[in-house]
């Protein structure tokens, strides 16, 4: 049953701890996720190769996986327990998700994209919600593009938007699948750096899913390998990550 965030004080050494469990089947296929981390740094990477289970690991994370079993810590958060009886509905866990194409919707604006998350059931976003969209389209360097649809946005553009809007409700922790993989060469190498310091200077937990070494090289302050669905090695210091 759902059950709300409690605070263990024991793991707060542990940025990031989770063991996720899911078995997945499709026509011919069978797939058992059962991946456990443990991370103490703000920016972790996950690696491997297509159909390894990354993002479904990022999908079980965010509450996107029904029926998933284990845990999921943030810090002294609880996000997912089923021993205790505690499993967080995907709306109630803070967590903030950039998916591989941005998924913005393309009826709304970008003010109406950085919004949308934000918005509480049966209620208008107030005078603080506005203000914090205004400060993040202030920040993401937005100004100009605040009435602008995606479909007119460039690929850059489309991945700030994205970011803002995962970021708007102030996530406990960010969640990026390939958050750079549908960008051309030379537009990936500049934003690559672009988006390290967002996250540098956002610091927020984030669990990023990239199969590109250079995005780890940048991006992350540590590394796993994850392999039929399970991590295969332990976090282990990248080159680069402030």
């Amino acid at each position: 049953m759902a059950g709300h965030s409690t605070s263990r004080p024991e793991e707060a050494a542990a940025v990031l701890d989770l063991h996720v469990q899911r078995v997945l089947r499709s026509p011919g296929r069978t797939f058992s996720l059962d991946a456990a981390l443990r991370s103490p740094v703000m920016r972790t990477a996950l690696m491997g190769a297509s159909g390894s289970g990354k993002s479904t690991v990022l999908m079980a994370v965010a509450g996107l996986l029904p029926g998933t079993h284990g845990h999921v810590r943030v810090g002294a958060d609880t996000l997912l327990d089923t021993a205790s009886g505690i499993d967080l509905p995907a709306r109630a866990r803070g967590v903030g998700v950039v998916f591989q194409d941005y998924a913005l919707f393309p009826h709304l604006t970008v003010a109406q994209n950085l919004g949308f998350g934000m918005r509480r059931l049966g209620h208008s976003l107030n005078e603080a919600d506005q203000a914090r969209i205004d400060a993040l389209i202030a920040q993401f360097d937005l100004g100009t593009l605040r009435a602008a649809r995606p479909q007119d946005l460039s690929g850059g553009q489309r991945q700030r938007v994205a970011l803002a809007r995962a970021l708007a409700p102030s996530p406990r922790l960010l969640l990026l699948d390939e958050p750079l993989s549908a960008l051309d060469a030379p537009l990936r190498a500049r934003l690559r750096h672009e988006l390290a310091e967002m996250l540098e200077r956002v610091q927020i937990p984030t669990l990023l899913v990239t199969h590109d070494p250079q995005d780890v090289e940048v991006l992350a302050q540590a590394v796993v390998h994850l392999d039929q669905g399970r991590v295969v090695s332990a976090p282990a210091c990248a080159t680069g990550g402030a």
